[in-house]
Protein backbone atom coordinates (compact mmCIF):
# COMPACT_ATOMS: atom_id res chain seq x y z
CA UNK A 1 0.00 0.00 0.00
CA UNK A 2 2.90 2.22 -0.03
CA UNK A 3 3.33 5.11 -2.61
CA UNK A 4 6.03 5.51 -4.76
CA UNK A 5 8.49 8.36 -3.95
CA UNK A 6 11.81 7.69 -6.46
CA UNK A 7 13.58 5.30 -8.60
CA UNK A 8 17.43 4.79 -8.95
CA UNK A 9 18.38 2.85 -12.47
CA UNK A 10 21.80 0.92 -12.45
CA UNK A 11 23.24 0.17 -16.22
CA UNK A 12 26.31 -1.51 -16.90
CA UNK A 13 27.88 -2.62 -19.89
CA UNK A 14 31.10 -3.58 -21.80
CA UNK A 15 30.63 0.13 -23.85
CA UNK A 16 28.19 2.42 -23.21
CA UNK A 17 26.05 2.65 -26.63
CA UNK A 18 24.59 6.42 -26.39
CA UNK A 19 21.65 5.89 -27.99
CA UNK A 20 20.92 2.41 -26.73
CA UNK A 21 21.32 4.25 -22.86
CA UNK A 22 19.40 6.92 -24.14
CA UNK A 23 16.33 4.11 -25.29
CA UNK A 24 16.47 2.48 -21.99
CA UNK A 25 16.47 5.65 -19.94
CA UNK A 26 13.29 7.12 -21.48
CA UNK A 27 11.46 3.43 -20.75
CA UNK A 28 12.72 4.18 -17.03
CA UNK A 29 11.33 7.69 -17.32
CA UNK A 30 8.13 6.53 -19.22
CA UNK A 31 7.88 3.95 -16.02
CA UNK A 32 8.27 6.34 -13.20
CA UNK A 33 5.59 8.96 -14.56
CA UNK A 34 2.82 6.39 -14.95
CA UNK A 35 4.25 5.12 -11.15
CA UNK A 36 3.90 9.02 -10.30
CA UNK A 37 7.52 8.96 -8.85
CA UNK A 38 10.73 10.81 -9.43
CA UNK A 39 14.11 9.02 -11.64
CA UNK A 40 16.74 11.03 -9.72
CA UNK A 41 19.73 9.32 -10.93
CA UNK A 42 21.79 5.92 -10.89
CA UNK A 43 24.78 4.89 -12.27
CA UNK A 44 26.68 3.81 -15.21
CA UNK A 45 29.15 1.23 -15.52
CA UNK A 46 31.58 0.49 -18.55
CA UNK A 47 33.17 -3.14 -17.67
CA UNK A 48 35.04 -4.60 -20.68
CA UNK A 49 36.21 -7.23 -19.23
CA UNK A 50 32.88 -8.46 -17.86
CA UNK A 51 30.69 -7.78 -20.24
CA UNK A 52 31.20 -8.76 -24.33
CA UNK A 53 29.45 -7.26 -27.35
CA UNK A 54 25.77 -5.63 -26.84
CA UNK A 55 25.78 -6.92 -23.69
CA UNK A 56 24.66 -5.09 -20.95
CA UNK A 57 23.09 -5.39 -16.83
CA UNK A 58 19.79 -3.33 -16.25
CA UNK A 59 18.90 -2.94 -12.43
CA UNK A 60 16.99 -0.35 -10.22
CA UNK A 61 14.35 0.08 -7.07
CA UNK A 62 12.16 2.38 -5.70
CA UNK A 63 11.25 3.86 -2.06
CA UNK A 64 7.88 4.47 -1.32
CA UNK A 65 6.27 5.43 2.00
CA UNK A 66 3.50 4.73 3.83
CA UNK A 67 1.66 4.84 7.18
CA UNK A 68 2.13 2.85 9.41
CA UNK A 69 -1.35 1.98 10.30
CA UNK A 70 -2.11 1.53 6.63
CA UNK A 71 0.07 -1.10 5.62
CA UNK A 72 -1.40 -4.32 3.63
CA UNK A 73 -2.27 -6.86 4.40
CA UNK A 74 -4.57 -5.19 6.79
CA UNK A 75 -5.42 -7.19 10.13
CA UNK A 76 -9.05 -7.35 9.78
CA UNK A 77 -8.71 -9.71 6.11
CA UNK A 78 -11.02 -12.58 6.43
CA UNK A 79 -13.13 -15.37 5.00
CA UNK A 80 -15.59 -14.11 2.43
CA UNK A 81 -13.52 -11.05 1.29
CA UNK A 82 -13.35 -11.13 -2.03
CA UNK A 83 -10.92 -11.46 -5.13
CA UNK A 84 -11.00 -8.93 -7.87
CA UNK A 85 -8.09 -10.19 -10.86
CA UNK A 86 -6.93 -6.49 -12.54
CA UNK A 87 -5.90 -7.33 -16.19
CA UNK A 88 -2.35 -8.33 -17.16
CA UNK A 89 -0.87 -6.76 -20.50
CA UNK A 90 1.09 -10.24 -21.16
CA UNK A 91 3.66 -12.13 -19.91
CA UNK A 92 4.59 -9.25 -17.91
CA UNK A 93 8.37 -9.23 -16.38
CA UNK A 94 9.21 -12.75 -15.01
CA UNK A 95 9.50 -16.35 -16.73
CA UNK A 96 11.36 -15.18 -19.95
CA UNK A 97 14.05 -17.71 -19.56
CA UNK A 98 11.51 -20.37 -20.78
CA UNK A 99 9.70 -18.00 -22.82
CA UNK A 100 13.10 -18.07 -24.65
CA UNK A 101 13.00 -21.85 -24.68
CA UNK A 102 9.40 -22.50 -25.92
CA UNK A 103 10.71 -19.99 -28.34
CA UNK A 104 13.24 -22.12 -29.61
CA UNK A 105 11.36 -25.41 -29.68
CA UNK A 106 8.77 -23.19 -31.75
CA UNK A 107 11.71 -22.95 -34.90
CA UNK A 108 10.30 -19.24 -35.32
CA UNK A 109 12.15 -16.31 -36.03
CA UNK A 110 12.12 -13.05 -33.70
CA UNK A 111 10.44 -11.12 -36.09
CA UNK A 112 8.51 -13.55 -37.63
CA UNK A 113 4.67 -12.82 -37.43
CA UNK A 114 3.42 -14.13 -33.33
CA UNK A 115 0.80 -16.89 -34.15
CA UNK A 116 -1.29 -15.05 -31.09
CA UNK A 117 -1.30 -11.59 -32.72
CA UNK A 118 -0.54 -12.05 -36.33
CA UNK A 119 -0.08 -7.80 -36.53
CA UNK A 120 3.19 -7.90 -34.64
CA UNK A 121 6.20 -9.96 -34.80
CA UNK A 122 6.63 -12.43 -32.17
CA UNK A 123 9.45 -10.40 -30.25
CA UNK A 124 6.75 -6.91 -29.97
CA UNK A 125 3.98 -9.14 -28.86
CA UNK A 126 6.45 -11.19 -26.12
CA UNK A 127 8.01 -7.61 -25.03
CA UNK A 128 4.38 -6.28 -24.25
CA UNK A 129 5.41 -3.58 -21.20
CA UNK A 130 3.86 -4.62 -18.06
CA UNK A 131 1.44 -3.04 -16.58
CA UNK A 132 1.74 -0.28 -14.03
CA UNK A 133 -0.93 -0.49 -11.19
CA UNK A 134 0.26 2.30 -8.75
CA UNK A 135 -2.39 4.82 -9.61
CA UNK A 136 -5.54 3.37 -9.90
CA UNK A 137 -4.93 1.19 -6.62
CA UNK A 138 -3.34 4.26 -4.88
CA UNK A 139 -6.67 6.19 -5.36
CA UNK A 140 -8.93 3.45 -4.94
CA UNK A 141 -7.05 3.05 -0.97
CA UNK A 142 -7.68 6.97 -0.51
CA UNK A 143 -11.02 6.36 -1.81
CA UNK A 144 -11.78 4.58 1.60
CA UNK A 145 -12.71 1.02 -0.57
CA UNK A 146 -11.85 -1.22 2.04
CA UNK A 147 -8.95 -3.60 0.35
CA UNK A 148 -7.18 -6.08 2.53
CA UNK A 149 -4.32 -6.86 0.15
CA UNK A 150 -2.27 -6.86 -3.01
CA UNK A 151 -0.88 -9.45 -4.37
CA UNK A 152 1.83 -8.80 -7.63
CA UNK A 153 1.59 -12.34 -9.60
CA UNK A 154 4.86 -11.90 -10.95
CA UNK A 155 7.10 -15.12 -11.24
CA UNK A 156 5.52 -18.32 -9.35
CA UNK A 157 2.66 -17.07 -10.85
CA UNK A 158 -0.71 -18.00 -8.57
CA UNK A 159 0.74 -20.42 -6.49
CA UNK A 160 3.99 -18.82 -5.03
CA UNK A 161 2.51 -15.12 -5.01
CA UNK A 162 -0.84 -15.15 -3.14
CA UNK A 163 -0.12 -17.06 0.20
CA UNK A 164 2.41 -14.49 0.48
CA UNK A 165 -0.54 -11.72 1.62
CA UNK A 166 -2.49 -14.33 3.56
CA UNK A 167 -2.73 -15.55 6.69
CA UNK A 168 -1.96 -19.10 7.83
CA UNK A 169 -6.17 -19.94 8.50
CA UNK A 170 -7.18 -18.57 4.97
CA UNK A 171 -7.10 -19.94 1.91
CA UNK A 172 -8.00 -18.59 -1.54
CA UNK A 173 -10.50 -20.13 -4.08
CA UNK A 174 -10.09 -18.93 -7.72
CA UNK A 175 -12.67 -19.79 -10.29
CA UNK A 176 -10.52 -19.79 -13.33
CA UNK A 177 -13.64 -19.80 -15.85
CA UNK A 178 -13.63 -16.24 -14.29
CA UNK A 179 -9.82 -15.25 -15.63
CA UNK A 180 -9.73 -14.01 -19.55
CA UNK A 181 -6.43 -15.47 -20.65
CA UNK A 182 -4.66 -13.65 -23.66
CA UNK A 183 -3.64 -16.02 -26.33
CA UNK A 184 -0.07 -15.68 -25.87
CA UNK A 185 -0.60 -17.81 -22.37
CA UNK A 186 -2.38 -20.51 -25.01
CA UNK A 187 0.23 -20.40 -27.40
CA UNK A 188 3.37 -20.94 -24.51
CA UNK A 189 0.94 -23.78 -23.11
CA UNK A 190 0.80 -25.49 -26.28
CA UNK A 191 3.99 -25.17 -27.63
CA UNK A 192 5.87 -25.73 -24.44
CA UNK A 193 3.68 -28.58 -23.79
CA UNK A 194 2.76 -26.92 -19.94
CA UNK A 195 -0.23 -27.94 -18.15
CA UNK A 196 -1.96 -26.11 -16.57
CA UNK A 197 -1.00 -26.26 -13.24
CA UNK A 198 2.73 -25.66 -14.36
CA UNK A 199 1.46 -22.06 -15.95
CA UNK A 200 -0.31 -21.58 -13.14
CA UNK A 201 2.84 -21.62 -10.97
CA UNK A 202 4.78 -20.36 -13.53
CA UNK A 203 2.82 -16.98 -15.40
CA UNK A 204 0.13 -14.71 -14.25
CA UNK A 205 -2.08 -16.25 -16.99
CA UNK A 206 -3.90 -12.76 -17.39
CA UNK A 207 -3.99 -11.61 -13.75
CA UNK A 208 -1.18 -9.31 -13.05
CA UNK A 209 -2.64 -8.19 -9.50
CA UNK A 210 -5.19 -10.03 -7.32
CA UNK A 211 -6.83 -7.67 -4.56
CA UNK A 212 -8.74 -9.05 -1.29
CA UNK A 213 -11.79 -6.64 -0.79
CA UNK A 214 -14.73 -6.27 1.32
CA UNK A 215 -17.68 -8.11 -0.32
CA UNK A 216 -19.64 -4.16 0.07
CA UNK A 217 -16.87 -2.66 -2.28
CA UNK A 218 -15.84 -5.65 -4.35
CA UNK A 219 -18.09 -3.81 -7.30
CA UNK A 220 -17.54 -0.51 -6.53
CA UNK A 221 -13.53 -1.59 -6.46
CA UNK A 222 -14.49 -3.37 -10.14
CA UNK A 223 -16.26 -0.43 -11.54
CA UNK A 224 -13.37 2.20 -10.31
CA UNK A 225 -10.70 0.22 -11.56
CA UNK A 226 -12.35 0.13 -15.17
CA UNK A 227 -13.17 4.27 -15.22
CA UNK A 228 -9.46 4.44 -14.53
CA UNK A 229 -8.45 1.93 -17.80
CA UNK A 230 -8.04 -1.37 -16.07
CA UNK A 231 -9.88 -4.68 -16.66
CA UNK A 232 -11.07 -6.11 -13.58
CA UNK A 233 -13.51 -8.81 -12.55
CA UNK A 234 -14.23 -10.92 -9.96
CA UNK A 235 -12.36 -14.38 -9.81
CA UNK A 236 -13.02 -15.65 -6.28
CA UNK A 237 -13.36 -15.26 -2.28
CA UNK A 238 -11.55 -16.11 0.41
CA UNK A 239 -12.44 -19.34 2.67
CA UNK A 240 -10.89 -21.07 5.91
CA UNK A 241 -7.99 -22.81 5.14
CA UNK A 242 -8.15 -26.85 4.91
CA UNK A 243 -5.21 -27.45 3.11
CA UNK A 244 -3.37 -25.85 0.18
CA UNK A 245 -3.40 -21.69 0.56
CA UNK A 246 -4.72 -21.57 -3.17
CA UNK A 247 -7.81 -23.74 -4.81
CA UNK A 248 -9.03 -23.42 -7.90
CA UNK A 249 -12.31 -24.16 -9.62
CA UNK A 250 -12.84 -24.52 -12.99
CA UNK A 251 -10.18 -24.17 -15.88
CA UNK A 252 -8.46 -21.76 -17.76
CA UNK A 253 -9.13 -20.99 -20.99
CA UNK A 254 -5.42 -21.76 -22.56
Amino acid sequence: GAEPLFFLDYLATGKLDVAQATSIVEGIAHGCRLAGCALIGGETAEMPGMYHGGDYDLAGFAVGAAERNALLPRKDIAAGDVLVAVASSGVHSNGYSLVRKIVELSGLAWNAPAPFATDRTLAAALLEPTRIYVKPLLTALRDGLAIKALAHITGGGFIDNIPRVLPDELAADIDLGAVTVPPVFGWLSKVGGMSEREMLRTFNCGVGMLVAVSPEDAEKLVDHLTKSGETAAIVGTLTNRADEPVTFRGKLAL
